[in-house]
């Protein structure tokens, strides 16, 4: 087992009530889940679920270079919407190359590059996650089949090797705006995600 649950908790928040639950590897690296609902002994009912990577600067500082605050939330507001569901929330900053990484890349888009150039240019690769994790996650409240937001493929092609079963993808293309035009841009562009090409920043 790569990563074993430690504890749970009831976690109220601004878009209602959530288990948060806690799991560590041998090497004291640690990811978090967010639940509704689970587990459901309803077969029929398929969780939504959110893989979503930590972003700093997004979820806690609401940058505008990115949309993974609004991504968060608006996961949050769905999975409780349709009461059943979880977020993991993977400890992956900057697409797994580490906080300070991603500052040094913010410095290099700054001076024009885009966010795929930034990382090449620091020797990094142009994303570092990995998803082995989430099926034990899952596995533990009981989850084989999900309906999963994501606007990347690879999340899909992933999750699948590992086992998890994705009956639909549901599209997140949420906090568009003037500053991170281009960084969607180079999302669908350069990395292939699917980002509907018909959206109009807010701001």
């Amino acid at each position: 087992m790569l990563y074993q649950f430690i504890s749970k908790a009831k976690l109220p928040t601004a878009h209602g009530e959530f288990e948060i639950h806690v799991f560590e590897n041998a090497e004291g690296q640690e990811h978090l889940m967010l639940t509704v609902g689970l587990p459901t002994n309803d077969d029929s009912i398929i969780p939504i679920v959110r893989i979503h990577s930590e972003c700093l600067t997004g979820d806690a500082f609401s940058s505008l270079k990115c949309d993974c605050g609004p991504q968060l939330n608006a996961a949050m507001r769905a999975v409780q919407a349709h009461g059943c569901g979880a977020i993991l929330y993977l400890r992956q900053e900057g697409r797994g190359i580490g906080l300070t990484n991603k500052i040094r890349a913010y410095a290099l888009q700054d001076q024009g590059h885009d966010t795929l150039e930034a990382n090449l240019l620091l020797g990094l690769p142009a994303d570092a996650r990995t998803y082995e994790m989430c099926k034990e996650m899952l596995d533990s409240v009981g989850v084989t089949k999900i309906a999963l937001m994501t606007n990347n493929p690879n999340k899909i092609k992933e999750l699948s090797e590992y086992g998890i079963d994705i009956i639909e993808r549901i599209p997140l293309v949420v906090g568009v705006n003037k500053h991170n035009q281009g960084y969607l841009d180079t999302k669908s562009v350069k990395m292939g995600h699917l980002i509907d090409k018909q959206w109009t920043p807010t701001s």
